[in-house]
């Protein structure tokens, strides 16, 4: 069933692991829109008034969007495009946005990645950089784990010689409850191989720091 207005991809769709195939499964909508119906009787709001009588389904969609990673490969995503290539400087895709949810509290968490490697024989199409960090993103997370789970899946696909990333995200967890520091950044970083040795490391942080004139 396609449904043009709140669409999320199919589970398991796509060629590659990443093509979107606007497609829900209305049997899952409809399960988790009854648990949603519940939640907002249970906080005390009335589900059947006119502003909230679509809010489960659409909550439901949101849900199911925001966590398809989990159905995506990222290794399959980086092996669809992996081309022999004799380079062997530095690599960088910076500026990547990231949006991904706190597993502990389901709030948001958004920010950037920056990410390197040092090609041993293989580079990769420069789209599938944004593409894994989309799949790892796209589950409940925490941004250390984050970090590392795009290290280590470019690490295990390619072989570089080294791998870097850098993740700087602000947490609706921290400034909508709790502390409520609204202004806090959380940084994580990551290294393989060349990347743990300080001289590769800062030249790595000096580039994603620098910007294009």
């Amino acid at each position: 069933m396609i449904d043009d207005d709140d669409n999320i991809p199919d589970r398991d769709a796509g060629i590659n692991g990443y093509q979107k195939v606007d497609r829900y499964n209305p049997e899952l909508i409809q399960n988790l829109s009854g648990h949603y119906h519940e939640v907002l009787k249970q906080i005390g709001e009335d589900p059947n008034r006119e502003g909230l009588l679509k809010t489960p389904e659409r909550v439901a969609k949101a849900m199911l969007y925001l966590t398809h990673g989990y159905d995506s490969d990222a290794k399959e995503i980086l092996n669809s495009a992996m081309f022999k290539e004799e380079y062997s400087q530095m690599v960088i895709v910076k500026d990547i946005e990231v949006y991904s949810m706190c597993e502990h509290h389901m709030l948001p968490f958004f920010g950037k990645a920056h990410i390197a490697y040092i090609p041993n024989g293989y580079v990769v199409g420069l789209s599938k950089i944004p593409r894994i960090v989309d799949v790892f993103a796209r589950r409940l997370q925490v941004q250390e784990r984050l970090t590392n789970e795009i290290r280590d899946c470019i690490q295990e696909t390619l072989n570089p010689i080294g791998v870097g990333v850098v993740i700087e995200c602000r947490h609706l967890c921290m400034s909508m409850r709790g502390v409520q520091k609204q202004n806090s950044v959380t940084t994580t970083s990551a290294f393989t191989g060349e990347f743990l040795k300080e001289k590769t490391r800062t030249e790595f942080l000096n580039l994603i720091s620098s910007r294009l004139s």
